[in-house]
């Protein structure tokens, strides 16, 4: 199979995995080949883990949880206990060690039965990890979140960023049955979503009229395939903060998340030992191609300043399973 085909089938998948009793031979009748031929290629892509996981992107702010992006300034001694107790969180989906005095920088969740809460809980990690500084970054404004990485080679450097409007829905015990059990990797196999619905008793017609009202409703964001960006070639990725003007940030901001290179892009608080407000982060294939997309943003936002932060060690990056016991588990552990 050619590499023109396997790279539109990842940039396919990335930006929405179709919703039906056959998605692969769907995808098979767009790209013109077999549904065979696309199991074929997908389980290769997934065998060299090139492919993270095929799955709802759910908003966890969305399902009630609270979360934080958040650096810890830890000596180089203490590294690996403070990975070890921070990883030991399930709400802590990434974690990477960056080129910064604050040199450990995770993201964290907590359920919203919480006993600590969110403060309580980074505070509780920032003592057990013997950090000698730690700053909590949530967000304050959203302007994108999407990771899409442009496999062809032929994505337009900037798109349109479109205001959704979402719909109200109730999560029902129904609902979020339906949440806890497609949460998980999809299986690569003709019918995937069949142990899906035998196990809540539900027809084909249901759970996807469900996922699609949470879609509408911003519950979940997409069903997509995440990549592992560095097994896909993007062997250069920054987190790239900046230093704006707060009275400009909602323009500045939606200039930076408009470029394709762009994934994430926040407004998170100030701090004394932290003046960068606008967080971007920005994907390339080489240092050289990652540095000229943050080139191609800076001519075209007001910034005071930038720090390019790259991720040098990979620590954690997984899925939170959202109402797990994993949570109160935890929690008990500690208190």
């Amino acid at each position: 199979m050619s590499e023109e085909v396997k790279n539109s089938l990842l940039s396919l998948i990335q930006k929405e995995f179709p919703l039906t009793k056959k998605p692969f031979k769907e995808l098979g009748e767009k790209l013109g080949i077999s549904e065979e031929e696309i199991l074929e290629i997908l389980r290769e892509q997934k065998k060299n883990s090139i492919i993270r996981q095929i799955s709802p992107i759910f908003d966890t702010k969305r399902l009630g949880y609270k979360s934080s992006l958040v650096a810890f300034r830890v000596d180089e001694k203490d590294i690996n206990k403070a990975v070890e107790v921070i990883n030991s969180h399930p709400g802590v989906s990434h974690n990477y060690e960056r080129n910064h005095d604050f040199n450990i920088w995770f993201t964290i969740a907590v359920a919203p039965d919480s006993t600590l809460g969110l403060e309580k809980t980074v505070e509780l990690l920032s003592q057990k990890s013997d950090a000698k500084e730690a700053i909590l970054l949530p967000t304050l404004k959203m302007f994108k979140i999407s990771v899409k990485l442009d496999t062809t080679g032929k994505a337009d450097k900037k798109e349109k960023i479109n205001k959704k409007a979402y719909e109200d829905i109730e999560l029902t015990p129904k609902i979020l049955k339906i949440i806890e059990k497609t949460q998980y990797d999809l299986p690569i196999e003709s019918e995937p979503f069949k142990t899906v619905i035998e196990k809540l008793n539900i027809s084909y017609d249901e759970l996807f009229e469900t996922l699609n009202l949470l879609k509408k409703a911003g519950v979940m964001r997409r069903f997509a395939a995440i990549l592992n960006h560095r097994k896909a070639g993007f062997n250069a990725n920054a987190m790239v903060a900046w230093d704006i003007d707060e009275n400009k940030a909602e323009e500045i901001g939606k200039t930076a998340a408009s470029f394709i290179a762009v994934s994430h892009c926040y407004i998170r608080p100030k701090y004394p030992n932290w003046k960068y407000n606008l967080f971007t982060m920005v994907h390339g294939k080489t240092k050289e191609q990652t540095t000229s997309h943050i080139n191609d943003i800076a001519n075209e936002i007001e910034f005071f300043d930038k720090k390019e932060l790259y991720s040098t060690r990979e620590f954690k990056k997984v899925r939170i399973k959202y109402f797990s016991q994993e949570f109160q588990t935890w929690e008990k552990s500690y208190l």
